[in-house]
């Protein structure tokens, strides 16, 4: 019986994910990740009921210090050098489907599940294993899971890869009696619960109000603005500009504490580098390809063409200039639903 190792949240997707496994026939440990001192992003006596439930063993593992390490440091780092950051890519790659790997290779399992809306499998095509975007569209999560390191693609499971709804995960909860079938998604940063992330920032960093202007592109002073962290590129709200049409965020001077500004068009840009690179299905991109991009998690995916240009670096082209380009972010690369790889947006 092949053993695996299962991250459990206590939200409705792990907590079915451990379900789907066991009726598979393998053998399922579930595990929780206390992260943040404080404060959880789940309850840890709930998870434990629902493995007593499932009848499969549960332990915490620690990652106090990886996660602070890895997630709430770059965080930091991220929003002090005028970049937006994702702490959920970092967690993945560290702690999810880096610590959490490592732990279950002590425990002798073959293999790591998680409740995330993505599937593996073996490509006779490229001949390796690759990611894919899950049938559930709305939820697939394949943009979050770019930077897992190939080779461990073979050695993960996402149980929910099949579905195509959150319906259908809620009511195969509902049938098993588990107390999780209606509880909400969370869509706060788990170490940020009250989502003010300013404040966590104030609190936690040596980040504090600095005022300084508020500029256009000819560097004409437009206004005042209270700490260059306070904004993210595409901002419109908050800005406190009376100005002929809309004015939007679209740059930083970090050297003069100032805040950049133009119109609407000024958002727009053909080309992008990102570096920080993890490829799935090259080793390599000697020559360019065409791809389709998602610069965010929210955003639609947009046709263009990527080239590597250093051992560390790819340029992207997009066929029509996008908007609200996010330092920081993530730019995911697409060949039909199978992900290419990505990189951090420079």
């Amino acid at each position: 019986m092949k053993k695996v190792l299962i991250g459990m949240s206590g939200g409705v997707d792990s907590s079915v994910s451990a379900i789907l496994l066991k009726e598979a026939g393998y053998e399922v440990i579930g595990t929780t990740l206390n992260l943040f001192p404080n404060v959880s992003c789940c309850s840890y006596i709930e998870v434990k009921d629902i493995c007593k439930k499932l009848g499969i063993a549960h332990y915490i593992l620690e990652g106090k210090d990886e996660f602070s390490k890895y997630v709430i440091d770059d965080f930091i780092n991220c929003y002090s050098n005028c970049k937006t950051p994702n702490p959920c890519i970092e967690c993945n790659k560290y702690l999810k489907f880096g610590l959490m790997y490592e732990r279950a290779k002590e425990l002798g399992c073959d293999y790591i599940a998680t409740g995330h809306y993505a599937k593996t499998k073996y490509s006779e095509k490229y001949k390796r294993w690759i990611l894919k975007k899950s049938k559930a569209t709305l939820k697939d999560q394949s943009y979050v899971l770019w930077n897992i390191p190939q080779e461990m693609l073979q050695h993960i499971i996402f149980p929910l890869s099949d579905f195509e709804s959150k319906d259908e995960i809620r009511k195969i909860a509902k049938d098993k009696n588990l107390s999780v079938a209606s509880k909400p998604d969370s869509e706060d940063i788990c170490f940020i619960p009250d989502g003010n992330y300013k404040k966590f920032l104030e609190q936690n960093s040596n980040l504090k109000p600095k005022e300084g202007n508020i500029v256009d592109t000819n560097e004409n002073i437009l206004g005042k603005h209270n700490g260059l962290y306070n904004y993210t590129i595409g901002q419109r709200k908050g800005l406190g500009i009376s100005y002929k049409e809309p004015l939007f965020v679209i740059g930083f001077n970090k050297d003069k504490n100032e805040l950049i500004v133009g119109v609407e068009s000024e958002l727009y840009k053909k080309e992008i580098i990102i570096n920080q690179i993890n490829l799935l299905l090259f080793d390599e991109i000697k020559s360019p390809v065409k791809v389709k991009v998602k610069t965010r998690y929210s955003t639609k995916e947009a046709d263009a063409e990527a080239v590597q240009i250093s051992d560390n670096e790819i340029k992207i082209t997009f066929d029509e200039p996008q908007p609200r380009i996010t330092p920081g972010q993530s730019a995911v690369m697409y060949i039909d639903d199978i992900v290419v790889g990505g990189g951090k947006i420079r």
